[in-house]
């Protein structure tokens, strides 16, 4: 018997938008360098890895190259996953413990709301090669969080159309760069890119964690609390973001597009 993975869009209420994650619940412990070759065989930009405790599920992420420490889309694919597959009740709120502690999610109707720490920057001076790697010349604002660099721009069209050097991007010393701006219509606030290469993905779809940062930052320009975001990818997908304090929670959909059997369990 192999080990069951599954492949679900996250963001999205259909096959092939949003943010593919593929979501791996293991019966056992499996070693940090299985769980990298898995991410790696996968080729996502997340492997999310579900172990279950007395109280919840461990829960980490990888991507093709790195373990990461916060991911939005795989949290959301594998809480999918468990009350799809009836490993939770649909009244049932998923609690994960993570490198960033305690998570949860819950069903709110279709929409999965995902309960994550805030995670807010602070102005920064760009770092040398930032604006030239991105091909902006004048970015409105940029800041820096815990994990990302924040880069506001003047538009939705330069935000969506941004063909950045990735080989140059790689160098900046953080785990990726969000790009932003207000929208310019009225069926969301603002949109947003993530370009993440130092970590093995140079664009991410549709980027949960980058929304920690977003939430509360669209929401002091805008002065709201509800917001939604759109991520400008090819694939794209939207976020409902609800910016309380220290924490965000995000709301979007999932839909199951694959499952298999890992057959090299060691």
């Amino acid at each position: 018997m192999g080990i069951t993975i599954y492949q679900a869009d996250a963001f999205t209420d259909r096959p092939f938008a949003g943010n593919p994650a593929a979501v791996c619940i293991l019966e056992e412990p499996k070693t940090d360098e299985w769980m990298q070759n898995v991410a790696l065989e996968m080729n996502l930009s997340e492997t999310a890895f579900l172990q279950e405790l007395a109280d919840g599920y461990n829960l980490r992420w990888f991507t093709p190259a790195v373990e990461v420490k916060l991911c939005g889309h795989a949290t959301l694919a594998g809480a999918h996953i468990l009350w799809e597959t009836g490993r939770l009740k649909e009244d049932e709120t998923a609690r994960f413990q993570t490198l960033s502690g305690l998570l949860t999610a819950a069903r709110k109707g279709e929409i999965i709301e995902l309960d994550f720490p805030a995670t807010p920057e602070t102005p920064v001076e760009p770092p040398q090669g930032l604006t030239d790697a991105l091909g902006i010349i004048s970015p409105e604002y940029v800041g820096k969080n815990l994990f990302d660099y924040l880069v506001v721009v003047d538009s939705e069209k330069t935000v969506r159309e941004l063909s950045p050097d990735f080989t140059a991007l790689k160098r900046v010393p953080a785990r990726g760069i969000i790009v932003t701006a207000r929208s310019d219509g009225s069926d969301f606030d603002f949109v947003s890119r993530f370009f993440a290469p130092a970590a093995g993905v140079n664009e991410d779809p549709v980027t949960g964690s980058a929304h920690c940062c977003l939430g509360p930052y669209w929401s002091r320009r805008l002065g709201k609390k509800q917001l939604t975001g759109y991520q400008a990818s090819a694939r794209g997908g939207l976020v409902q973001v609800h910016a309380a304090g220290d924490r965000v929670q995000l709301g979007g959909r999932a839909v199951t597009v694959m499952k298999g059997e890992f057959f090299a369990d060691h």
